[in-house]
């Protein structure tokens, strides 16, 4: 909670002084805003008789398998609200650090590479998985489970902001 709290502050420093990070700056930060880690970590909470300290550190330790998660929901999110987000005073999203530190880039060749890292960390995602590590096989089922529902919620279009389920956008409170 500390570092998503912490990752928040910058965020919204960055917005009052109108600063537009690097694509890198960006995603250090926003890898931990997007919550992908913070919710890994509540979901082993909920295995109480197998969350060992040991589970705990290593979920805590940003492991692989965590960060690719965290970069397919960073950056499915960005693909489809960044638009709607710049309507409002809002943090930069990777798209506009993107276009800012590759200059000659479109928004489309942005949204392309996005897509290939996302394409990536699912390849991340499958080879951690399958690779013996210190924590049960059932905790990785749970971050592979929040990517999938990270994959649904931002497929075509951002149904987390646009919960409605009827393909209207409606205005946020």
């Amino acid at each position: 909670m500390k570092k998503i709290v912490q990752s928040f502050h910058v965020q919204s420093k960055w917005r009052d002084e109108g600063y537009l990070p690097t694509f890198e700056e960006y995603m250090q930060i926003a890898l931990v805003s997007g919550g992908y880690p913070m919710l890994s970590m509540i979901s082993f909470m909920g295995i109480v008789e197998s969350s060992t300290k040991e589970a705990i550190e290593w979920v805590q330790n940003f492991p692989k398998i965590v960060e690719a998660s965290s970069i397919i929901c960073r950056l499915m999110d960005d693909i489809v609200s960044h638009t709607f987000e710049q309507e409002r005073p809002h943090v930069a999203s990777t798209v506009e650090c993107y276009l800012k530190q590759y200059g000659g880039a479109s928004k489309e060749e942005a949204i392309e590479y996005f897509r290939k890292e996302i394409v990536n960390a699912w390849k991340d995602i499958n080879e951690q998985y399958l690779k013996p590590t210190p924590v049960p096989p059932f905790f990785l089922e749970r971050i592979l489970n929040l990517a999938r529902v990270m994959d649904a919620t931002y497929k075509d279009d951002d149904a987390y902001t646009n919960s409605y389920g009827d393909g209207k956008k409606h205005a946020q409170i």
